[in-house]
């Protein structure tokens, strides 16, 4: 510690500690928090998940209730199965849905449950069997494009104007 002096010492484990506690406060306050207590797994096929990878939120009514914790593809069907942890003290209805939605046009994608009205409730490993995959935004632009320039027609593609109803067409 040649030419260290006391002072320089102490500032660089101030500095270690203020950057310990943002560390703390950042893991702390992320929103991205385990589940305490027993849980319930539940599974859903969808066609489609763009986006959306284990960790991602599960929510109902926007609450956060549990996370994906797995995604595989079905060989039989080729379906995405996802595999959610849903907090154990929530008494989902088996007729509930599952959808993916989005947090806006440029924010992460979560699982939505929407609760159903029935007196049965799923169980530990049940499956929720009504899903809506994700909407591909760049599918819907392409197909507002193709028909909006398949939708303007030029005269002699039968876009001219037809007769009225009840009137014969002119003879020369």
């Amino acid at each position: 510690m040649k030419g260290r002096s006391i002072a320089e010492v102490l500032a660089g484990a101030v500095v270690l500690l203020v950057a310990a506690g943002f560390l703390l406060f950042a893991v702390t306050n992320s929103g991205r928090t385990t589940m305490s207590g027993p849980g319930l797994t539940l599974t859903a096929k969808f066609d489609r998940i763009d986006g959306l990878a284990p960790g991602a939120d599960v929510r109902i009514a926007g609450v956060k209730v549990g996370s994906i914790t797995g995604q595989r593809i079905d060989p039989q069907t080729f379906l995405a199965v996802l595999t959610m942890r849903i907090d154990g003290s929530l008494r989902i209805p088996s007729d509930s849905s599952a959808e993916i939605a989005s947090e806006g046009l440029l924010g992460g994608r979560f699982v939505s449950l929407v609760p159903g009205g029935s007196e049965r409730i799923l169980r530990d490993g049940g499956e929720i069997t009504i899903t809506q995959s994700a909407i591909s935004l760049e599918s819907l632009l392409g197909r507002f494009i193709f028909s909006m320039t398949q939708g303007g027609s030029s005269p002699g593609e039968g876009g001219g104007t037809a007769p009225a109803q009840g009137t014969a067409p002119a003879r020369p």
